[in-house]
C-alpha cells in the first residue's frame, strides 16, 4: 500500500481538515473560517497528510507570528501580521491510524527546514509537551501575560519555542 505523504494544503482540503480537528481537539474548537484564513495567510506552511486521492489523515497549520505572543483561539488574525519574528505552529493533528509512524516528526522536520533561521513557536496541549521537547522545543516561562493567555488552552498548556 502506498505510504502517506505530506503535501501542500489546498482550499478543497479544508472540510476534511476541520472535521479531523473537531474529532482530535474537541476542547479547542475553531470555525472553518479560521482554518481558511490561516491557509490564505501562509499556504506554504499549511500541509495535509494523505495518500494520492486518499482521505486526509493529518494536517499541519503554521503561519508567521510575533515571537512571545499567542494568537487567540477561534478569532480572526490581524489583516497584517507585521514583523512576525517567528513561525507559529498553530496545529498539528494526526488521525489515530497515522499516529506512531513518524509522520508528526516528518512534519516538524519539514517546517524546521522551511523556517531556516526563524524560530518556531507553539502551544503544547493535551499532554504533548514531551513530544515537542523531543523535537527541540523548550518551554518559555516567566511572562505573566503569556501565562494568562495560556490558561485559555487548558491546565497543561505550555508555550514552547524551537530556536534555530
Amino acid at each position: 500500500m502506498e505510504a502517506l505523504r505530506w503535501r501542500a494544503m489546498v482550499p478543497a482540503d479544508l472540510g476534511a481538515v476541520v472535521a479531523l480537528a473537531d474529532d482530535l481537539f474537541p476542547d479547542h474548537y475553531e470555525a472553518p473560517a479560521r482554518f481558511a484564513e490561516r491557509l490564505r495567510a501562509s499556504p506554504a506552511l499549511c500541509r495535509v497528510l494523505a495518500r494520492e486521492n486518499g482521505p486526509i489523515r493529518g494536517y499541519c497549520v503554521a503561519y508567521p507570528w510575533p515571537l512571545g505572543r499567542i494568537p487567540p483561539l477561534n478569532r480572526p488574525l490581524p489583516k497584517t501580521l507585521g514583523a512576525a519574528g517567528a513561525i507559529y505552529l498553530h496545529d498539528l493533528g494526526l488521525h489515530p491510524d497515522a499516529v506512531g509512524h513518524g509522520y508528526a516528526r516528518r512534519a516538524v522536520a519539514d517546517l524546521v527546514a522551511h523556517a531556516s533561521a526563524t524560530p518556531i513557536a507553539l502551544v503544547a496541549v493535551n499532554g504533548s509537551s514531551a513530544f515537542w521537547a523531543a523535537q527541540g522545543f523548550c518551554e518559555a516561562t516567566g511572562d505573566p501575560v503569556l501565562a494568562k493567555k495560556l490558561a485559555g488552552y487548558g491546565p497543561d498548556a505550555r508555550y514552547m519555542i524551537r530556536h534555530p
